[in-house]
């Protein structure tokens, strides 16, 4: 291993870096630099790095350990240097920034693999960036840690393992998204390109606010977004994930997961902001923590597109109008809720594939072309709004369970509605206060 080469000035760290020492190490806070391309092989540890625009440039094959680099929240603070064509293995390790770590694979970039253990982004505005992958009616706004695939050539492979990843906090939340990675898309969200394969996404504490303005259809934000072109073998968010403005998802994927859990809240505060949306496909999902939205016509859980074969939670609560608790539009074999399905809004304004739609704010919804193969909900299923329905099945459910049984509380709320299609709730209290318990298809219309 070569020696640490120590610096305590900007002047010292610009000429290590300038004679490409292997090893550099900071003490103190050093300020006045312009942005540091760091030479192949290069590790530097330690100290604080203030840059008045970008921060430090990676190459090939370099190491941040224990730094922090603190830029304005608007520029990259890491990024790397896309005319290398294989960057080897990137790796930051205990790292702290104010603006984006944004690592790219474009123009000549073609392999690499990115290697993270612990990076915290205190603060970054991305709101900015002109390249967002679209999909599904709408753009996504970059991350305040991205990873990403833009090269259109199948042969370009990125991989990674990225573990304790925190962004924003509640004071000064990531104005864009939290953590972003992706590969290359089409238009319409389908994977197309360069890929990247990630064997571990944990992710820590996530704060985010997209800023986006009031009543926008065609763009959004992810707390944790997995996006087309993406693979993972796993994907954690171990630390709370709470997203606060409009068209703000908190989990988010348009890619491919094979197993993705939550052992912390899941919080959205803005309107028309999801807890767990996929467009993807989806192994095993299991939300270990309460998800809780309270924005008009933010949702609990979705699915639109892609597959999922098996989706658990520990509890889904609502309170917005036009929030749907659960939406289901595709096959889904297995639903499972350990505690409440709740919901207490009534009608409201909800964004729904890029446009913005006037939703009733039902429990569970299976849409037509939806089906649920068997549900099973430990606690109730439980609506507060007025002139709604509780449980409405158009598409198909085999078997409904509810331990706390199916109610309707609001004035001319309906328990459930069912369609041609009469799943099997033998056993389930049904009750409505001030509406109907049960209505078949003939009767609803």
């Amino acid at each position: 291993m070569s020696e640490w080469t120590r610096v305590t000035t900007a002047g010292e760290l610009m000429e290590a870096v300038r004679a490409r020492a292997p090893a550099i190490e900071v003490d103190g806070t050093l300020r006045g630099m312009p942005m540091l391309t760091l030479a192949p092989g290069v590790r530097l540890r330690g100290g604080t790095l203030v840059f008045g625009a970008r921060g430090i440039r990676l190459t090939q094959d370099n190491t941040l350990e224990n730094v922090t680099v603190h830029c304005p929240v608007h520029e990259v603070a890491i990024g790397n240097d896309t005319e290398v064509g294989d960057f080897g293995t990137l790796a930051l390790r205990g790292v702290r920034t104010r603006g984006q770590v944004l690592l790219l694979a474009e123009d000549a970039v073609l392999s690499g693999h990115v290697r993270v253990e612990g990076l915290t982004v205190e603060a970054a505005d991305v709101r900015g960036r002109a390249a967002r992958p679209h999909g599904f009616g709408v753009d996504a706004l970059q991350g305040a840690f991205t990873l990403w695939n833009r090269q259109p050539d199948r042969g370009a492979v990125l991989t990674a393992d990225l573990v304790d990843i925190s962004a924003g906090s509640a004071d000064v939340p990531i104005r864009g998204s939290g953590v972003f990675v992706g590969g290359h898309g089409d238009w319409n969200g389908s994977a197309d390109g360069g890929t990247v394969h990630v064997c571990l996404l944990r992710t820590g504490e996530v704060h985010t606010d997209g800023g986006i303005a009031a009543g926008a259809p065609d763009l959004i934000s992810g707390g944790v977004f997995v996006i087309s072109g993406a693979t993972a073998d796993r994907v954690h968010t171990a630390g709370p994930v709470t997203t606060y403005g409009q068209n703000d998802m908190v989990l988010d994927n348009w890619g491919q997961v094979e197993s993705w859990e939550a052992t912390a809240p899941v919080t959205s505060e803005g309107p028309s902001g999801i807890g767990f949306v996929n467009f993807g496909d989806i192994g095993h999902l299991d939300i270990r923590a309460p998800l809780v939205t309270h924005g008009v016509g933010a949702r609990g859980f979705n699915v639109y597109e892609g597959t999922l074969r098996h989706a658990e939670f520990d509890s889904i609560t609502t309170t917005g109008d036009g929030a749907v608790g659960v939406q289901v539009s595709k096959e889904l074999p297995r639903l499972d809720i350990r505690g409440d399905l709740t919901t207490s809004g009534g009608r409201g304004s909800s964004l729904v594939r890029g446009v913005q739609t006037e939703l009733a704010a039902t429990a569970l919804s299976v849409k037509p072309g939806g089906r649920i193969g068997r549900v099973r909900v430990g606690g109730r299923i439980a609506t507060e709004g007025d002139r709604l329905v509780t449980v409405e099945i158009d598409g198909e459910v085999d078997r409904l369970t509810a331990d706390g049984g199916i109610s309707a509380a609001g004035r001319g709320a309906d328990a459930v509605h069912v369609g041609d299609h009469r799943p099997d709730l033998s056993g389930v209290g049904i009750t409505a206060a001030h509406g109907r318990d049960l209505v078949h298809a003939a009767a609803a219309r």
